[in-house]
């Protein structure tokens, strides 16, 4: 399980979290939803470690990553893949050489079966026999797509999805949206998707959660934010203009 625990965080005086409290269930795929800019993104990369709140605490399978040591966060990571918005693939690098960093660096299988385990997750993704292209030769859907490969490579126990349709046309953007059930049904993977795309909130979801102001505003199954009476809820998920009383 992942606990998030009364998270503050503030940049430049600007407070981004205030006191978010989550829970997120082994198993389950968790959409956190909410405009651009509430936080959304910032907290996935506390849950990573990449920031720490400036109070608060976030337990991975009970160890906190807030006051953890760095040679064991480094173990904690491990368990967790994460799927950026820009794929954050390496341009200099090839497709396979991108999927296959991580298990090099830490030594996770031999290298003669890498390169077989790297086919194996293109295979899982939908792409096959593109381990020799370059960022530059992929379309944005297939950097997604190349972006869990290399997150799947080290066989994570969490999968954490930032914005993972941002910026792909409708017809990829639901493809995406069937590899992130696909690899919750086949692989066991709690997912965290990150989103502001109802369409793929409702579809990937067994629980969403909305962010507003830097709290949680809202926790629950898809059909209960249908019916939510939080006219804030209401108003995102309907695509009207938020009105701030």
């Amino acid at each position: 399980m992942i606990e998030i625990k009364n998270i503050y965080k503030s940049f430049d005086e600007q407070a981004v979290l205030s006191g978010v409290e989550l829970k997120i269930k082994p198993g389950s795929s968790h959409a956190i939803i909410g405009r651009s800019g509430c936080g959304k993104s910032v907290l996935l990369k506390h849950i990573v470690g990449l920031l720490r709140p400036d109070s608060g605490d976030i337990l991975v399978d009970g160890l906190s990553v807030v006051t953890m040591r760095r040679r064991d966060l480094y173990k904690i990571r491990i368990k967790i893949g994460m799927l950026f918005q820009g794929a954050a693939l390496f341009d200099s690098m090839n497709v396979e050489e991108n999927i296959s960093l991580g298990v090099r660096e830490h030594r996770l299988f031999p290298q003669n079966e890498i390169s077989g385990r790297v086919a194996e997750k293109l295979q899982l993704v939908g792409l096959h026999g593109i381990q020799k292209k370059f960022p530059s030769e992929l379309s944005g859907g297939m950097k997604k797509r190349v972006g869990l490969a290399r997150a799947l490579m080290m066989e994570p126990k969490y999968m954490l999805y930032d914005e993972p349709t941002t910026g792909l046309d409708p017809v990829m953007a639901d493809a995406i949206n069937d590899l992130v059930i696909s690899v919750r049904d086949r692989l066991g993977v709690t997912s965290i998707v990150v989103t502001h795309d109802m369409a793929s909130a409702y579809k990937v979801a067994d629980r969403i959660s909305m962010l507003h102001d830097g709290q949680v505003i809202f926790s629950g199954a898809p059909a209960e934010i249908r019916e939510s009476s939080n006219t804030i809820v209401q108003n995102f998920i309907t695509g009207n203009q938020v009105v701030v009383a």
